[in-house]
């Protein structure tokens, strides 16, 4: 699946017609989001930063994820992805952020979050941060390739 241009195209769109600068916060897909997004010319005009948190480690330091959460939900996690993008909010000048953080495999999985678990966060300044939970299927490139899509596609859907 080839990441469509049309919905990078949106994206931009959305956030230049609402003045939003944004945010990531990756862990599985190791800056994809970024990557894709600054692939069109004049990104400064609505990408602030990108973090990408992979271990434990830096999503405590980067985006102050807490020991807590990371502890009783998993670095896999609605509660994980949400912290991720609310840090991500408060660690920058951006006003919208997404958060990614999944298994891309082939390892990593439990029979709990087997491979291809993936879990998103579209958050908003004095908006209601908004999580979602997938379970894609394919090899590592294409898990997180799904990855990417979604998360584009959640954060069109959180900007309308």
């Amino acid at each position: 699946m080839e990441i469509d241009t049309l919905l990078i195209r949106e994206v931009v769109h959305a956030l230049k017609r609402q003045g939003l600068m944004l945010a990531t916060a990756e862990s599985c897909t190791g800056g994809w989001v970024a990557q894709v997004i600054t692939s069109v010319a004049g990104s400064s005009e609505w990408f602030e930063r990108g973090f990408v948190a992979y271990t434990n480690l830096a999503k405590r330091e980067m985006l102050g994820v807490s020991t807590t959460i990371l502890s009783r939900y998993g670095a896999v996690s609605d509660q994980t992805a949400r912290a991720m993008a609310e840090g991500a909010l408060t660690h920058s000048h951006a006003q919208v952020a997404l958060a990614i953080t999944g298994i891309a495999g082939p390892s990593g999985g439990t029979p709990e979050k087997p491979v291809g678990t993936v879990c998103f966060a579209w958050a908003a300044k004095k908006r209601d941060t908004h999580s979602r939970k997938h379970v894609f299927t394919g090899d590592r490139e294409a898990v997180r390739r799904q990855a990417v899509v979604t998360a584009l596609q959640g954060l069109l859907d959180f900007l309308s």
